[in-house]
């Protein structure tokens, strides 16, 4: 079967299922989505990755990667290769130079070890079909804001606007701190505000 390359096109709380997050997944060469449903803490371990956040102690996906880079092994690609009763499967496909090993992996954990080794992550066409969605017209504007959370769906939204009363200088610094005392949650809204403030 051919594989199709995706992308990570963003990275906000899920609309359907508290706690959770949407990871959406975009078709390199066209226009379909492939929204996937995470836990919180594979949401942060992504995020930290893409955002380069450096954690005060390694992380079990940052573990995973020294271990690997200790025995020689790399990452080659994820492949998410089916989905039953909504339930996507991938595998990581590691070599150590001589010998290529698919190892069964949850599609989040894939993910969060495919950022750090910066290695590609495939699909294919069935499951594009099944699961995927089609972008038209306005909704790239969605896309384009997905790392904004919504105000309606975020549990603690009161203590990002404890936020927006420091300086750009002080929030760097609550960042460091919050890195420090490996509270992630704290950092991405953090992150967040900055973020608010640059594109404004």
């Amino acid at each position: 079967m051919k594989k199709i390359k995706l992308d990570i096109v963003g990275l906000s709380y899920s609309q359907t299922q508290s706690g959770a997050y949407a990871l959406v997944l975009g078709e390199v060469s066209g226009r379909r989505r492939l929204p996937i449903i995470i836990g919180s803490f594979e949401a942060q371990a992504i995020a930290i990755e893409i955002e380069k956040m450096t954690p005060s102690r390694p992380l079990t996906h940052d573990l995973f990667k020294s271990l690997g880079q200790a025995y020689h092994i790399v990452v080659q690609e994820i492949i998410i290769y089916n989905l039953v009763d909504g339930i996507f499967y991938s595998k990581l496909i590691c070599s150590d130079g001589k010998k290529v090993v698919e190892i069964d992996a949850r599609t989040s954990d894939a993910i969060a070890v495919a950022v750090r080794f910066d290695c590609p992550i495939y699909t294919y066409e069935f499951i594009l079909s099944s699961a995927g969605i089609v972008i038209e017209g306005n909704d790239f504007v969605y896309l384009e804001n997905i790392n904004e959370t919504p105000e309606e769906k975020t549990p603690a939204s009161t203590a990002s606007s404890g936020f927006t009363s420091l300086s750009v200088d002080e929030l760097k610094s609550k960042l460091q701190e919050a890195l420090a005392e490996e509270s992630y949650e704290k950092a991405a809204k953090i992150r967040d505000e900055l973020n608010r403030r640059k594109a404004s």
